[in-house]
């Protein structure tokens, strides 16, 4: 017998030899049902995988990340079975399953239609009814290319000569197909219930422009039919609130040939931006931080120094300066370093809050670019901290304090994820596990639950990542708090300890918003283009009935702006129900109409876009209503 420690503890004896599956039916027959893969000792396998040794196991449910990625692994095998049997001459790529789904590259002269996909979706079901088993078995590396060789996968060979020497070099066998591959999968075809490929799109070799073009197809797939039908109702819903759409018919910004990456902010976006700004001034003001703003270029010799040339050299754009090589920074932090070096500090003077609305500039690939979620410019909402040692967990309770009350402000719900160290790092061991700990013990003294994000964490610290859920269950990552005992040693800071001796400060890089731009896409989305009163570009829009009534209109818009509120009239001579439906889809906040009634009893009847028609008001209970709005940043 031997021992198996479960998620919970538990410490179960099962017989040596015994498969997770059965470790899984022992525990519960219904447990068994769901399980897709197990993880032992910290590694995915598969339910036929053999325990031979006491470990510690835990079986994965769909649910699981690394479930949902075995299960679309091995629908991206069913997916690639299905086009080599409908068009045999295809040559294999890769075929991963990614976030949401998986996809497969062909290597095929023929382009696939809209009918291809129907006859592949089809075959696909067919696979998955006939339950083929799925199995693993190993060749040695002659072996392996011979068997590539001898079906014409050419991608295989190439792969195979590409692992190391000793490496294990597997496969798995699904009736008729076989594929290279680490695995691990599902044991047969059969659990797949709901397949759906979704695009199909040109993808090099690779990802090298120098290589050729395959065509890769996109799929989802769910062990349940109304978890796929609900995933597509969210995806319908994602296009409706998508923010390039929205943007473009509230006039928020816009993206031109001329500047590919690089957005442009209407005056419609710019009313946006600037109330997040000085609404995030105001909240740093009160938290006692202090505004800096630094160049956008700065000498390359600088990023030697700060360790971004090692790390980041690919995604920058440089230009020459008097015969001097120049950076246009990507990161605002080198840039703060200088401004601390510019005179000494005391002990007495942390911890020094420091925040700054920094433009920069990364290279994208053309293909990334996505509105304004991947851009080539944005603003990053940036703060650095400087510290004494002994206010680290301090500094980081303020952070997440503070982060925690910007994204409830917007109705965002969030999880935490500890990124640690990763093999291309800076620093000693030492120092990382003291900056990982601190995050730790910062974490734990708030009660707040994270996950662990093994060798993700920044070249030089670790950190916290804070991931957003939007209205349709979405997550964006934005809020970072890393921590970081490299930058002041790499420029030298420091400071005169109560001892009268230099001593080195620590440091937290932290934003909130992650980055103005994208912030403000993720905001268009998950309301729809419906801001909350405060952000909304305009707030009230006046509608008269007939042209009459544009004196008595007119009058009400200055009224109502010299309360405050942003406001638009509109007299033109349009039938009303022409007027409200491009108020509505402009998103605007408050439609109001003006016509007989309205100018008779000297109130309006006004439309909310969030409350629906809210009937008559009188002017001045209008205003107070939105001012209070306003001034509780109500959603």
């Amino acid at each position: 017998m031997i021992k198996v420690t479960l998620k919970d503890g538990s410490i179960k004896e099962v017989e040596n030899g015994s498969t997770i599956l059965e470790v899984a039916k022992s525990i519960h027959r219904g447990l068994a049902k769901e399980a897709v893969a197990g993880i032992v000792d910290g590694e995915v396998k598969g339910l036929d995988f053999k325990i031979d040794k006491d470990c510690q196991l835990g079986i994965l449910k769909f649910e699981d990340e690394e479930g949902s990625n075995t299960f679309r692994h091995t629908s991206s095998h069913i997916l690639a079975q299905a086009v080599k049997r409908l068009f045999p001459e295809a040559k294999l790529g890769i075929g991963p399953a990614i976030d949401n789904g998986f996809y497969y590259d062909f290597d095929l002269e023929h382009k696939f239609s809209d009918d291809d996909i129907k006859k592949i979706e089809k075959e696909m079901r067919k696979i998955v009814e006939s339950n083929v088993p799925l199995e693993r078995f190993e060749l040695p590396r002659y072996e392996a290319i011979k068997l590539m060789e001898e079906k014409d996968e050419p991608y295989k060979v190439e792969l195979i000569n590409d692992l190391p020497e000793d490496a294990v070099i597997s496969f798995y066998k699904q009736g008729d197909f076989t594929d290279l591959c680490a695995g691990p999968h599902l044991s047969s075809t059969v659990g797949v219930k709901a397949i759906k490929i979704m695009s199909v799109a040109g993808a090099y070799w690779r990802g090298s422009e120098k290589n050729k073009m395959l065509q890769r197809i996109y799929a989802t797939s769910f062990p349940k039919q109304k978890m796929l039908d609900e995933y597509i109702e969210r995806l319908e819903e994602a296009k409706k609130r998508d923010h390039r759409k929205i943007g473009k018919e509230m006039d928020l910004f816009a993206i031109f040939e001329e500047g590919p990456g690089f957005p442009f902010f209407m005056p419609n976006g710019m009313i946006i931006r600037n109330e997040l700004e000085s609404f995030w001034r105001q909240e740093h003001t009160k938290r006692g931080y202090q505004e800096i703003k630094t160049p956008l270029i700065l000498s390359e010799e600088l990023w030697h120094t700060s360790g971004h040339w090692d790390h980041y050299k690919d995604n920058m754009y440089f230009t020459k300066i008097d015969d001097n090589d120049f950076a246009i920074k990507p990161m605002n932090c080198p840039g703060a370093m200088l401004a601390y070096k510019r005179k000494m500090y005391s002990y007495r003077d942390f911890p020094m809050r420091i925040g700054e609305l920094g433009q920069v500039h990364r290279h994208e690939l053309s293909g990334a670019l996505h509105g304004l979620m991947r851009v080539r410019t944005f603003t990053q909402d940036d703060a650095h901290i400087f510290m004494l040692p002994d206010q680290i967990k301090e500094e980081i309770v303020g952070v997440i304090d503070f982060i925690d009350y910007v994204y409830n402000l917007f109705g965002f719900k969030y999880h935490i994820e500890l990124s640690t160290k990763p093999e291309d790092s800076m620093g000693s061991d030492e120092e990382w596990e003291i900056a990982t700990n601190a995050l730790k013990d910062a974490m734990d003294q708030k009660n707040i639950p994270y996950i662990i994000n093994e060798g993700d964490g920044a070249f030089y610290g670790p950190k916290l990542d804070f991931h957003l859920e939007d209205c349709i269950g979405r997550t964006w990552q934005c809020g970072t708090i890393q921590l970081d005992f490299q930058m002041p040693q790499r420029f030298d800071l420091t400071y005169i300890g109560s001892d009268g001796e230099k001593h080195r400060p620590v440091m937290i890089h932290r934003v909130i918003f992650g980055s103005i731009e994208r912030f403000i896409g993720i905001l268009t989305e998950h309301f729809a283009g419906k801001f909350p009163l405060w952000l909304a570009p305009v707030q009230v829009k006046l509608l008269t009935v007939t042209e009459k009534f544009a004196d008595y209109a007119e009058n009400l818009g200055k009224q109502l702006t010299e309360s405050g509120l942003r406001v638009e009239v509109d007299v033109r001579n349009e039938k009303i129900g022409y007027k409200i439906r491009e108020a509505r889809n402009e998103r605007v906040s408050y439609i109001c109409v003006i016509g007989e009634k309205e100018v008779e009893s000297g109130e309006l009847t006004v439309r909310s876009n969030k409350e629906g028609e809210l009937g008559s008001m009188k002017l001045d209970s209008f205003i107070s209503k939105l001012q209070e709005e306003i001034r509780t940043k109500s959603v």
